[in-house]
């Protein structure tokens, strides 16, 4: 008969073998070769995750369809994950800028110069070779209406705030040696501006020249521009001030880059760019010379 001593240490060594068995031993395991290698030769699955916010000039379903595979690929480059994010609309999409939602932002020249303030957002790159150009569209019907024709009209725009599709043509037509006076309506984004005009819903509507060049042809081929405004510094690719410089450098050259492979240049033209570019904060004191009234978040 086995003694109770006998027992204790016979389950006692199963007990170690079945430890060693499941492997939860003290020692820290060595990772197989292939993983380490894997790891190394796709460092974005060791880097962080970044919430990439764009501003919403068009449906979130569509500005994910163009901007997903841009972020896998710039992501990829960068070491990091890309996530991401639009908001309902562009008073909401300002709230998350301000509140840091977005690690990365895709924003007008206005918003890039109040969110450099604060919370801090700091320009890294801007769409090459483009200024950024606000314009005002009817329908064909109207083709030769005046400036003047829109005096006392209701006009549709995306949001109060949208600078180029809202701020330069309202300041511009404000501005005239006979100012023309007329009232506005918010319909959320550029293209709902242009479905809107397209339908005959309003006589004139504002937006800019890449996303009526980007709306569905049988709405913009509905429509004609009456108006350009002047030209201004486009969109910031800006970075929030919480991520670190080394990241910070590495998604700026990755963001510049995709115009180095066919790849990178492909998606890049489905957003109707031709390159990206680096960018430093002084090359929007032209839209702080226009000493815009700052964003009212009480409203």
């Amino acid at each position: 008969m086995n003694s109770p001593s006998n027992i204790v240490q016979r389950l006692g060594g199963l007990l170690f073998g079945a430890l060693l068995l499941c492997g939860c031993s003290s020692e820290k395991p060595v990772p197989a070769p292939s993983t380490a290698t894997e790891a190394a030769q796709n460092p974005a699955k060791q880097g962080e995750t970044l919430t990439f916010g764009i501003v919403p000039q068009q449906s979130a379903s569509k500005l994910a369809k163009l901007w997903m595979p841009i972020m896998k690929l710039v992501g990829e480059d960068a070491g990091v994950k890309l996530v991401f994010q639009t908001a309902k609309d562009i008073p909401e999409f300002e709230k998350r800028c301000k509140d840091g939602s977005y690690k990365i932002a895709y924003m007008n020249p206005f918003h890039y110069t109040q969110f450099h303030e604060d919370p801090g957002f700091i320009a890294v790159a801007k769409q090459k070779g483009k200024k950024i150009q606000g314009i005002l569209v009817v329908h064909k019907d109207n083709e030769s209406m005046d400036l003047n024709d829109l005096a006392g009209k209701t006009l549709a725009f995306p949001a109060p705030d949208a600078f180029a599709a809202t701020l330069l043509p309202t300041r511009e037509l404000k501005a005239r040696k006979v100012p023309i006076e007329f009232q506005s309506e918010y319909v959320s984004s550029h293209d709902s501006v242009y479905r809107s005009v397209a339908q005959g819903l309003y006589v004139a509507g504002g937006g800019i020249i890449r996303t009526f060049n980007n709306v569905d042809p049988q709405v913009s081929s509905q429509l004609i521009p009456i108006y350009r405004t002047r030209k201004y510094t486009p969109h910031a690719f800006a970075i929030h001030p919480s991520v670190d410089a080394k990241t910070r450098q590495r998604i700026a050259e990755a963001l510049i880059g995709l115009g180095q492979s066919e790849e990178g240049r492909d998606l890049l033209s489905t957003i109707k760019f031709d390159g990206i570019e680096a960018a430093e904060d002084q090359e929007w004191d032209i839209v702080r010379g226009l000493n815009l009234p700052p964003i009212d978040f009480n409203d």
